[in-house]
């Protein structure tokens, strides 16, 4: 009679693995990569692969020089998305030091001194875009035009769409928002007539098609993309409806980092609540949290900010809502 053996848990064993998600959220921001060539060109090219180099370097040298680990963490593709994300939120004319700055914070702080990949409280490219911003925030507030392909050599610059909202507000008269671009023309990042923003957050359009391959994939699940971006269309709505003053809707959801940030930065497992209603609290908080400081804070941008904050409230969203248990019965039943 042969042996039954029994091992301990898990017993099935998913196709899931860290690099499979990792290539896959990187697979899915390769639109938004070709847009943001097509409308920066050089300038694109040269701060992505700084960010990406800078990042994956530092882990390196940080986990063989510093920790002293055996094992390097360097193909997972953790450290190549957090620098193509840190990229994303720059600004196409930042010099190259400042950005091996960003990565160095990113990496060194915000990841590798919590014990790396899995212990992070706060997402590692958000932690090196605030560090530069209230470090640098000349450079990290100088937006080219879109169309420019020499911006370290042409520095002309123009407002974008949130320092357009942000005046109108600031000045109190409505026929400011004038100057906002079509929502056509911010959903295909086409809008020439002042600055782009950061490279990452031009095309809603491509960052879209990166959401619609992640959830086809089932690298993410829907409750944190679409919560914050419900919450901001129905808050920044009540608003416009309040007073002309403030923006419509569309043209909220559109410009910025919204669409950036609501997919692939705020949707960070490690950083991010475990159970779908702690996801769905996750998300609407974050879209409150931006259209508050966008409208009432000091930047014209409030997403990075707001996701930080929540990040901090994560372990306690997964305290309040836990996961059920396995063969739990509820009290009532008992």
């Amino acid at each position: 009679m042969s042996k039954l053996i029994v091992s301990l848990s898990p017993h099935a064993h998913g196709t899931d693995t860290v690099e499979r998600n990792m290539y896959g959220v990187i697979f899915a921001l390769v639109p938004a990569l070709l847009v943001s060539f097509y409308y920066f060109g050089l300038g694109s090219a040269i701060v992505c692969a700084t960010s990406v180099i800078a990042c994956v370097f530092f882990e390196w040298a940080i986990t063989k020089f510093i920790l002293k680990r055996q094992q390097s963490t360097i193909c997972d593709g953790s450290a190549a998305l957090t620098g193509l994300l840190l990229g994303f939120n720059l600004p196409s004319n930042l010099p190259i030091w400042i950005i091996i700055i960003g990565a160095l914070f990113a990496i060194g702080v915000g990841k590798m001194t919590f014990g790396g990949l899995g212990c992070n409280p706060f997402n590692p490219a958000l932690v090196g875009r605030c560090v530069l911003l209230v470090s640098f925030p000349a450079q990290m507030t100088s937006w080219p035009k879109v169309g420019q392909w020499s911006q370290y050599l042409d520095t002309e610059t123009g407002a974008t769409p949130l320092s357009i909202m942000k005046l109108a507000i600031k000045s109190g008269d409505p026929g400011v928002l004038d100057q906002l671009p079509d929502s056509l023309s911010l959903l295909l990042g086409s809008h020439t007539a002042g600055g782009a923003g950061t490279i990452g957050e031009l095309c809603a359009l491509a960052l879209l098609l990166g959401l619609a391959y992640m959830l086809w994939k089932k690298i993410i699940t829907w409750h944190i993309p679409v919560s914050i971006i419900a919450t901001v269309f129905v808050f920044s709505g009540l608003l416009h409806l309040a007073s002309p003053v403030y923006a419509d809707p569309v043209a909220e959801i559109l410009s910025g980092g919204l669409m950036l940030g609501a997919i692939f930065m705020a949707t960070d497992y490690v950083t991010s609540p475990m159970t779908a209603r702690g996801q769905l609290i996750y998300g609407v908080a974050i879209g409150v949290l931006t259209v508050v400081i966008r409208n009432w804070g000091s930047y014209p941008e409030g997403m990075s900010f707001a996701i930080l904050i929540m990040n901090a409230f994560t372990p306690l969203i997964n305290n309040y809502v836990k996961p059920k248990r396995f063969g739990e019965v509820p009290a009532k039943q008992q």
